[in-house]
């Protein structure tokens, strides 16, 4: 009920985290379409990056703001920061305090003084700023951490780097809000150079649903995985409905829905594709002379899909419905067993003629001995 300084920067975390998932499931999926030339109809979604800006902008940002106010000479509190929030914002769409809701003859009672809303992507969270200056300007002093360096004890040393006599700045540390700023992109840094793959169960009774069964396709996609709470007192086998609802909504789940109905569940570069389903056709198998665009085109004629199921993109091959996926998965899966016990077929075949043919060379040598002989 009453939010501050630490849910304040929580839930900035938590935009930047649902900022990710929007681009990742919601913008690049549609971009993808558009850049490959597949016929396409956006599907709209709200894009969170004002409400991050809000927040984390360099220049006029929240956190900014606070930095400043901690930094500023002369008599500092909460009023003073109130007041250059309400003046910076006061047309902005995702902030309301009561000075702004005055101004737009709002009357809302819910809204203390003291406080200051965001309409954040997940719902409207109001904060008050009692205690943002302290908690943000809680440092440790330099000459506290030089003892705690100054220790002997390895762990100590370990946790207090900027006691290091060597490394001695003269600046002022960093407050609070700045280091977790950092931190949150160090974190969107490292997770927008990772390769994001997303999950999907096969459907139920399909054999690679147990575990440690093999035949799952290259690159799946389906929607990324999120968790929902089923109620609120942690009680099991209850489900309530209003709240999973909200949660869905707030997550952006209907629109990945959306997208993920509209779009292709599969697609993959031609070259990987036709490695990997071309033994699938007597013209593919073994080599296959052309291009990797014309053998896809070629095998999945023969494999006769229904059209709506596919869409050739400029570089990749795009597929609609998971099941499409599983019945090649499924005739590619019986095509390899069938080339394995040709191999083995072929090989036992070599190994008995050759061993016959050692046999008959033998006998025969022995015959002419003994007929010498006798």
């Amino acid at each position: 009920q009453d939010n501050g300084f630490e849910q304040f920067i929580i839930n900035y975390c938590n935009e930047k985290l649902q900022q990710i998932f929007i681009l990742m499931t919601l913008k690049e999926e549609q971009e993808e379409y558009v850049r490959e030339g597949i016929q396409w109809a956006p599907v709209e979604f709200f894009d969170n990056s004002i409400i991050c800006n809000l927040i984390e902008n360099s220049k006029c940002g929240i956190l900014a703001m606070l930095d400043e106010e901690c930094l500023r000479p002369g008599v500092v509190n909460e009023d003073t920061f109130l007041s250059k929030l309400n003046q910076l914002f006061a047309a902005h769409q995702h902030y309301e305090s009561k000075e702004t809701q005055n101004a737009r003859h709002v009357m809302d009672a819910s809204l203390p003084s003291q406080c200051f809303r965001i309409h954040h992507y997940a719902g409207k969270v109001t904060y008050n700023v009692t205690g943002f200056i302290e908690k943000n300007n809680d440092l440790l002093f330099r000459d506290l951490s030089q003892a705690m360096w100054a220790a002997r004890h390895a762990l100590l040393r370990s946790l207090f780097p900027e006691g290091d006599p060597q490394k001695v700045s003269l600046k002022l540390p960093p407050t609070a809000g700045s280091q977790f700023k950092a931190s949150v992109a160090t974190l969107m840094k490292n997770l927008y150079s990772k390769n994001p793959n997303y999950i999907r169960y096969p459907p139920r009774g399909d054999p690679r649903r147990q575990p440690g069964a093999g035949g799952t396709p290259a690159q799946p996609t389906a929607v990324l995985p999120r968790c929902i709470k089923p109620n609120e007192t942690k009680t099991a086998m209850l489900f309530a409905p209003e709240l999973v609802l909200a949660q869905v909504r707030y997550l952006g789940l209907m629109e990945n829905v959306r997208v993920r109905r509209a779009g292709y569940a599969f697609r993959q570069l031609y070259g990987s594709f036709l490695e990997r389903y071309k033994m699938l056709s007597a013209r593919t198998w073994p080599r296959w002379a052309g291009g990797d665009r014309e053998g896809t085109e070629v095998l999945l004629a023969e494999l006769a899909f229904p059209a709506e199921e596919l869409a050739f993109g400029h570089t990749k091959i795009f597929i609609r419905s998971p099941c499409t996926l599983f019945d090649l998965e499924r005739r590619r899966q019986e095509r390899v067993a069938q080339l394995a016990t040709l191999i083995q077929k072929t090989f036992r075949g070599w190994r008995c003629r050759t061993q016959y043919q050692l046999m008959r060379k033998s006998q025969i040598l022995i015959s002419a001995w003994f007929r010498g002989h006798r």
